[in-house]
């Protein structure tokens, strides 16, 4: 059995088995990972892939760049840092002295993705950021996560539109996206250790020799997903709470999304296709569709942690260029 194969203004009605978002199908890697390298047993972590598409999600829907389910007598955060910049300026030249309104950037709810850790009585997670550049935070967006029930939102009035931001970089500016929850497990790439790996070189190159499959294109997928094992493209970061626990991996939002490979969805693959190796490619009528259209600098990525052991949930974000 492969362990990468996928699984499968008024409050509106509850949610149908019909509008139930259906999962991808990913294609199966064709080896037992713990089977083949017992070292890793124990390793693997469920992770949700998120498969953002260029759509037209409404608030009550799982969403990237989408609208939010906002209270509307809840003040819309806005970014008064003095440091913040924008890019296609001289950068030193900073943005102001106006406060600059936050964009949506997630929207989760827990019926899609019930593997969030949601805090007691919460089952949405929004995520905003300031679309402007932030010297302190390593020339990035800065992000502010909230929780919500969503019935107790929509009993009230909600902001039927959010404010826009007089100033922004479009590096930071997503596009309203739907979102497709698939279930897939990861094994570590960034975050295996350097002398288990030494001692596994040898092995992954036999495995991709006999099945062209590489362990590292497989083991954990650079894209937007919740769980899982970020997928760094620079040195392995994690935060530590206040608490001294290591935090969880929570959200990733990337700029690069799978077009092709082991880890694009074969129900978007050309019509026609009867590969189901790595190499197949998907439909150019979707590749236009794929992602939410953020370079976030030179395609780097927002990486978003929480502590579940902490009664608050505290949260702390890492951005990956």
């Amino acid at each position: 059995m492969s362990v990468l194969a996928a699984v499968a203004g008024g409050a509106p009605d509850l949610i149908t088995d019909k509008e139930r978002i259906m999962p991808h199908r990913i294609r199966p890697v064709p080896f037992d990972v713990e089977s083949l390298i017992p070292e890793l047993a124990g390793l693997g972590r469920e992770t949700t892939l998120l498969y953002p598409r260029s759509g037209e999600p409404g608030v009550h829907a799982s969403s990237i760049g989408g609208p939010l389910l906002w209270p509307a007598d809840e003040p819309w955060p806005l970014c008064a840092e003095p440091g913040h910049w924008r890019p296609l300026r001289t950068p030193t030249e900073v943005v102001g002295p106006e406060p600059v309104a936050m964009v949506p950037v997630v929207q989760l709810y827990a019926r899609d993705v019930p593997e969030l850790p949601f805090p007691s009585a919460m089952d949405v997670l929004q995520v905003v950021w300031c679309p402007l550049i932030h010297d302190d935070e390593v020339g990035s967006a800065l992000p502010k996560a909230y929780w919500r029930n969503e019935q107790t939102v929509a009993a009230g009035r909600v902001l039927p539109e959010p404010p826009v931001p007089y100033e922004c970089d479009e590096d930071f500016m997503p596009r309203p996206c739907t979102v497709t929850p698939t279930r897939v497990v990861e094994f570590p790439h960034g975050d295996l250790p350097v002398d288990l790996a030494q001692a596994l070189s040898q092995r992954f190159d036999e495995i991709e020799e006999a099945l062209g499959f590489s362990y590292y294109e497989m083991a954990t997928t650079v894209q937007s997903k919740v769980g899982g094992y970020p997928g760094w493209l620079q040195e392995p970061d994690w935060p530590d709470c206040r608490c001294g626990r290591r935090m969880d991996h929570l959200l990733s939002i990337t700029a690069t999304e799978p077009v092709e490979g082991c880890w694009s969805p074969l129900d978007e693959q050309e019509p026609g296709s009867s590969d189901p190796g790595p190499g197949t490619t998907t439909d150019p009528t979707v590749v236009d569709a794929i992602g939410h259209g953020m370079d976030m600098g030179d395609l780097g990525g927002m990486y978003l942690f929480v502590c579940s052991a902490c009664p608050d949930m505290p949260y702390a974000h890492r951005y990956d260029c």
